[in-house]
């Protein structure tokens, strides 16, 4: 599909907007990644199946939850696009059974530009949200960031093992224990986490950390890095010289592994 500025009947046509053709040919010797899209606007998934399809992208689509999750237990794709409002299984509650068992990484469409539904995606372990209406290369763009992030390294440097305190990174396999008991976490916590503790001692800033960590830019409102190291904290718990592992400084970032100080206060 060649076409700048979609104008279609429907409520597809609000979401896919300002799709153009894609920029250059890719090497068709390139590993493609595999999506599968999951919302039960037939017109939607097709638009975005053949946009995707454009961009060199291998793309199923699943009308509702159960068969996504059906989809999923037989070929697990390199991420999920799961649409939040779908009648029956919502796609909090596929969220929710995916998280039990799989790590597959999952950026969630929201119909509303509503913090609770993308705090609540964030918290039970979705990698990234993207609202609707979007435009079409933003949406590519967070695909591509998730997937350079779950399929690549944060740093150049081979596998590590980072301690601090009681805590224990193997960076090659992305396991995290404290007291050498493993700790569940999200691919998107962890790699928070890895920032932080690559950065010990010193404040990172929620560009920063949203750069590194999500492998996208950092934009106002996005408290995406907020909801991940709430989560942390809750899931370490307090294990770093008997504070909280990760302390928040007011207008300007989050550091780990120091005492709290007055300005300490997210």
């Amino acid at each position: 599909m060649a076409v700048t500025g979609v104008v279609r009947r429907g409520a597809a046509a609000q979401v896919y907007k300002a799709i153009r053709a894609p920029d250059a040919a890719r090497d068709m010797n390139d590993i493609r990644p595999h999506v599968l899209i999951v919302d039960d606007d037939a017109e939607l998934r097709g638009m975005l199946d053949e946009y995707l399809s454009n961009e060199q992208i291998v793309v199923d689509t699943a009308a509702d939850g159960v068969a996504a999750l059906r989809h999923i237990e037989r070929q697990r794709p390199d991420l999920v696009l799961l649409d939040v409002s779908m009648p029956g299984m919502s796609g909090f509650d596929v969220l929710r059974r995916l998280r039990e068992k799989c790590p597959v990484p999952v950026l969630m469409l929201t119909a509303r530009d509503d913090v609770v539904d993308r705090v609540l995606g964030l918290e039970l372990g979705a990698d990234d949200y993207l609202t609707k209406p979007f435009n079409g290369r933003e949406l590519l763009a967070r695909i591509h960031a998730v997937l350079r992030r779950t399929q690549g390294g944060l740093q150049a440097q081979g596998p590590e093992a980072l301690e601090l305190g009681r805590l224990a990174l193997d960076t090659g396999m992305h396991v995290v224990r404290v007291d050498g008991e493993g700790v569940p976490l999200t691919d998107a916590e962890y790699r928070v986490l890895e920032v932080l503790v690559r950065n010990a001692g010193r404040v990172v800033s929620r560009a920063e950390l949203t750069q590194k960590a999500l492998g996208r830019r950092h934009v106002g409102l996005d408290r995406s890095v907020d909801t991940h190291v709430s989560n942390l904290r809750r899931k370490l718990g307090t294990i770093v010289e008997g504070t909280t592992p990760i302390l928040g400084v007011r207008g300007a970032g989050y550091m780990i592994g120091q005492p709290s100080t007055p300005e300490s206060g997210h």
